[in-house]
């Protein structure tokens, strides 16, 4: 079993700055990956941030500059620092982590998702 859990969504003004987590837990084998993506109302999830095994980072155009994903790889933790924030910003927020899990005598990877957070940000 695995789990992904987001975590430090909430209200802010715009201007104003807000980090979540996000935490994998359970039989991991493998992370190749974590990142963020979002949801707008009515439209479908797009990518925000990611991070990879590596270390290498790839952003949304709407986020650069003011969005920061970094990683804690003995925690399995990923975090969005998210500072300047606009209306537009305002989504429900979403961690992604392809894992690897031992079964069935090999590595299975697929994408583990959290609840959702939501981050509200107001004019």
């Amino acid at each position: 079993q695995v789990q992904v859990v987001e975590s430090g969504g909430g209200l802010v003004q715009a201007g104003g700055s807000l980090r979540l987590s996000c935490a994998a837990s359970g039989s991991i084998f493998s992370i190749n990956g974590m990142g963020w993506y979002r949801q707008f109302p009515g439209q479908q999830r797009e990518l925000v941030a990611a991070i990879d095994s590596g270390g290498s980072r790839n952003y949304a155009d709407s986020v650069k500059g003011r969005f920061t994903i970094s990683s804690d790889n003995a925690k399995n933790t990923v975090y969005l620092q998210m500072n300047s924030l606009k209306p537009e910003d305002t989504a429900v927020y979403y961690c992604n982590a392809r894992i690897g899990t031992f079964q069935a005598m090999r590595v299975q990877i697929r994408d583990y998702w959290g609840q959702g957070t939501q981050v509200t940000v107001s004019s």
